[in-house]
């Protein structure tokens, strides 16, 4: 059965003489605690300086599952509840804005993870997006636009999507390659302009301003930058108008098939596949 290759990376006999000798050494950890142990041995971190102990769990249920090790009992149901969590909503001045960007005051863009007005952000989302909030797994950024005082906007950024073929074929990346550089990437995971503002090229206006710093801001956060934007315009729903006027680039289209848990499942929803790039030589960083 071994070699086993779990979340990229792979188990030999080795590595599993190690994590049954980790376990028996702390039998009476939590599996957190060994997951983070068992990172600190291999040296596996995030590029923040994190440890990898969420795939590093996965890799101990997996291994636990197949019988290949013996895991304490789980401390709670195993459901993400920060994820699924209530959101409860927060009153926001829905008077119009109309006209356009000439005639108003300034949109500035403000980056609202780990402030008070991350829980605006959540409520908007909740409310006014056709798919609702959900925590976002892994590194994200949170962003809330504003004329002035008022809210008009708002912009959610996560990581990477793994498996993106014509994404892969526009960089040049083969497997290897995209396993250690796919960090490099940002995700649009939610983009919301609010049904009550009208503004003329406001969505475009938002996607530039946030290119513009995105990576300044994911390098303060998580110790490195970003090379290249990436995000899914479903098309049943969306022509990714607002992606074409702020220059994203159009490269093809899913398959309609995501994964749940260990399996691939087909979903039927077409998205197209847009990206942008921080910089002409993003390839160069993305390959080196």
């Amino acid at each position: 059965m071994l070699p086993i290759t779990i979340r990229k990376r792979t188990i030999s006999e080795a590595d599993l003489s190690l994590i049954r000798e980790t376990i028996d050494t702390h039998r009476g950890k939590s599996r957190t605690k060994l997951s983070k142990i068992l990172c600190i041995r291999w040296n596996w971190f995030q590029p923040n300086g994190q440890t990898k102990d969420m795939a590093c769990r996965e890799i101990l249920i997996t291994l636990h599952r197949k019988g290949l090790i013996n895991l304490p009992p789980g401390r709670h149901d195993g459901r993400n509840h920060k994820r699924n969590q209530f959101i409860p909503l927060v009153e926001t001045d829905q008077i119009p804005i109309q006209g356009i960007p000439s005639s108003l005051a300034p949109v500035k863009l403000k980056s609202v993870r780990n402030t008070q007005l991350e829980h605006l952000y959540n409520s908007l989302i909740q409310e006014h997006h056709y798919l609702g909030f959900r925590q976002i797994v892994g590194n994200h950024l949170k962003y809330i636009a504003f004329i002035e005082d008022k809210p008009v906007a708002c912009l959610g950024w996560g990581s990477a999507a793994w498996s993106v073929k014509s994404r892969d074929a526009f960089i040049g990346w083969d497997k290897s390659t995209k396993e250690k550089h796919l960090h490099f990437i940002a995700n649009n995971t939610r983009f919301l302009i609010l049904p009550w503002i009208s503004i003329k090229y406001l969505a475009s206006k938002v996607l530039a301003l946030s290119a513009k710093r995105i990576s300044d801001d994911w390098l303060k956060i998580y110790n490195h930058p970003i090379y290249l934007l990436e995000t899914f315009v479903e098309q049943d729903r969306f022509k990714g108008t607002c992606y074409k006027a702020a220059n994203w680039t159009r490269v093809g289209q899913t398959k309609g098939i995501a994964k749940r848990g260990h399996d691939h499942l087909f979903h039927g929803k077409i998205k197209d596949v847009f990206l942008y790039p921080l910089g002409k030589n993003f390839r160069e960083k993305l390959k080196e």
